[in-house]
């Protein structure tokens, strides 16, 4: 039985590294990283929207608390002429206006909390954008380096003391000649 097991493991290991190779790790990987992409971009554009609207919110919420101080001074008027009527109707004006300011206040809190929730997940994505891209270069390194290792060694890379000294020679007799 555990000779069979042990077979069993042997051919799906063998089955995952050819559908590995099938799969082109390095295109899912490129894949991978635009896909990142496109949803970072996207988490920028609606913090950039949303951004627009707190700053529409906060300029409309301040606009209110400029009409409701206007309004208080219409009314110390009215209540100091004696028109409890148009006083009424003010009132009716500043309860709304004071409705309407709570609702901006809520509606731009619900806006702030949403912005933070993006800022934090769009730092998360760059950091692990940054992280896929570097593994896709070290990939795309490490195939350079495959084809590479056939066409030179380090020996035809590696500069000795020897060479140093006769490109010297030949360098300073060229300008001593010029």
């Amino acid at each position: 039985m555990a000779l069979i097991t042990r077979v069993s493991r042997l051919f799906r290991a063998d089955l995952h590294a050819v559908l590995d190779r099938i799969e082109e790790p390095e295109v899912l990987l490129k894949q991978a990283v635009r896909e990142m992409e496109e949803d970072l971009s996207r988490d920028e554009q609606r913090s950039k929207f949303l951004r627009h609207e707190r700053g529409q919110l906060m300029a409309r919420h301040a606009e209110l608390e400029q009409k409701l101080a206007e309004l208080d001074q219409e009314l110390d008027i009215c209540f100091g002429n004696g028109k409890d009527d148009l006083a009424r109707a003010l009132i009716k004006r500043q309860l709304e206006a004071q409705r309407f300011c709570r609702v901006l206040t809520a509606k731009c809190e619900s806006v702030q909390t949403t912005l933070s929730e993006i800022t934090e997940r769009t730092g998360d994505h760059r950091a692990r954008l940054e992280i896929m891209r570097q593994k896709a270069e070290l990939f795309g390194d490490d195939s350079d380096r495959d084809e590479a290792d056939t066409a030179l060694s380090p020996a035809d890379i590696s500069v000795r003391e020897e060479d140093i000294e006769v490109a010297f020679l030949r360098e300073k007799q060229k300008r001593t000649q010029a």
